[in-house]
């Protein structure tokens, strides 16, 4: 437990913007909030508004050796704790976050500008659940036992791997956070997360209150820059493991430098996810699908979100305006407005990548923009980073837009008229994260899922990450798996082999 002053209120806090001041220029590293050794910060952005909220602690390569250090100190004794009191005591850190759900719901959609109702308040939600199920897992850190010979017993034990460096993106912070920190606790190892630019404080608070439970220096949190505060944690020494989600050219950074070291390395890198809609389907309820596989409510910021979708000639023209329409109904507004269904992209540099894209599109020959929507009128969210999604018809496959991952509120709908043809299309890709397919003949269903490149299918629903399904993709999608018992066995520890004579 915390015995030190903290800055921040211990009770669950209603009000983001003063929990935002109270978390500025603040590091975790060995139990408990430090300042920066640089005394830099930079400005953390409400995207609704302009308006600065807080300051992050800009870290650099010495905090990165003290949070280090202080991992590696505190990951002896952690792992030497049995697996199932690990396990109970993250599950008690799942049940304190509970308690603050609404507070890390409302400081979420303060940094990133996601929707409070239809997004933010999910994410916290899930976050507690992935800490409750990673807890109950302490005693399936089992080994086996191996014939080898009468007078040989040989047994086989799961240890910890050690200090874990973990860089998270923006989109999900929080999620993706507890995807890599819930199973290394777990396992015995140590944790030192570097969180994105843009969203530090919602994680940075979940560290707090996970350390109220937590031995100190067991799970430390940094904010920086890549270059200053990123590269430094992936090449220490000390740093046995990285798990890192975010960009392909990042991850080949990340993983470049774990070839240097030889250590193991997870990677979840985007991906630009397939939905096949065959003329069969339940349609209202496949368009409903289609709005939240398109994660629309997100802006398309999910590596997940289905921005190819293919749809079968004969319901295709209806399909696409059952679309427009659907998506014309949702709210763009505030996003701490209980409102609203739509909020803001994350940065400007992210809008204006999205605007490029749309704009190209645009300008196509043959295509068809159909905006849908419409922007907020109040004067207050003027200077928001605000766009109206689109849906795209006529654009070719080799389209930068069918081809390259947009992360943001824009899909291509194409039609289709044979099943091989467009499961080749659907494959035709660089990336192999994620697909669905919607369909009322499962044959053919099972059949296409087993022959798409995706590390996840989905038929008639396409949900977001869930504890206890392995997710990861292929190709540049990354390597291995997060989110289930496997990814903790598999990517968290090492299996030691003992031997011994009793000849």
């Amino acid at each position: 437990m915390l015995d030190r002053p903290m800055p921040t209120p211990s009770a669950p806090s209603l009000d983001p913007f003063a929990l935002a001041k109270a978390l500025s220029g603040h590091h975790f590293i060995g139990g408990g909030y430090v300042p920066g050794r640089n005394g830099k910060s930079f400005a953390v952005v409400n995207p609704a508004t302009g308006t600065e909220v807080a300051r992050a602690a800009e870290g650099d390569a010495a905090d990165v050796d003290a949070a280090v250090q202080n991992a590696a100190k505190a990951q002896k004794d952690w792992a030497k704790m049995p697996a199932r009191k690990r396990g109970a005591l993250v599950y008690q850190c799942a049940a304190l976050l509970k308690k603050h759900q609404e507070e890390l719901a409302r400081l979420i959609a303060l940094e990133t500008g996601k929707a409070l109702r239809t997004e933010s308040r999910v994410e916290a939600g899930v976050v507690a659940d992935i800490f409750e199920f990673f807890g109950g897992l302490g005693s399936e850190l089992k080994g086996e036992s191996v014939p080898f010979a009468p007078n040989v017993l040989s047994v086989t034990v799961r240890e910890p791997l050690g200090v874990v460096g973990a860089i998270i993106p923006w989109n999900v912070p929080m999620l993706l956070m507890a995807l890599k920190v819930a199973p290394a606790l777990v396992a015995g190892n140590a944790v030192v997360v570097k969180s994105a630019e843009e969203a530090p404080l919602a994680v940075l608070r979940i560290c707090e209150l996970m350390n109220r439970i937590l031995p100190p220096g067991v799970f430390n949190m940094l904010s920086g820059f890549g270059p200053d505060c990123g590269a430094p944690l992936v090449e220490h020494p000390l740093v046995r493991k990285l798990t890192f989600t975010g960009s392909v050219e990042t991850g080949k950074i990340v993983a470049r430098a774990a070839a240097e070291k030889l250590i193991p390395v997870t990677l979840e890198l985007g991906g630009k996810s397939p939905m096949i809609v065959f003329a069969d389907c339940d349609f209202d309820k496949t368009v409903n699908g289609a709005l939240t596989s398109m994660r629309f409510t997100r802006q398309g910021q999910s590596c997940t979100a289905a921005s190819r979708i293919y749809v079968e000639r004969p319901i295709f023209d209806r399909f696409v305006q059952a679309m427009k329409t659907a998506v014309d109904a949702m709210v763009m507004g505030d996003p701490l407005d209980e409102k609203t269904d739509i909020g803001t992209i994350v940065s400007e540099g992210q809008l204006e990548k999205v605007r490029g894209f749309i704009e190209e599109g645009k300008a196509t020959p043959g295509a068809t923009a159909h905006v849908c929507s419409a922007m907020p009128q109040d004067q207050a969210l003027k200077k928001g980073l605000f766009i109206q999604p689109v849906i795209f018809t006529g654009l070719g496959r080799d389209s930068r837009l069918v081809r390259e991952e947009i992360f943001g509120p824009v899909t291509v709908i194409a039609p289709f008229d044979d099943p091989e043809a467009v499961l080749a299309e659907a494959n035709d890709s660089e990336f192999g994260l994620a697909a669905s397919l919607w369909t009322n003949n499962l044959k053919v269903g099972l059949d296409l899922a087993h022959r798409l490149e995706a590390g996840l299918v989905q038929i008639n629903q396409n949900l977001v990450v869930q504890a206890n399904l392995s997710y990861g993709g292929v190709k540049s999608s990354g390597l291995g798996k997060e989110a289930s018992l496997e990814a903790m066995l598999e990517h968290f520890t090492h299996k030691k082999t003992i031997m011994v004579n009793m000849g």
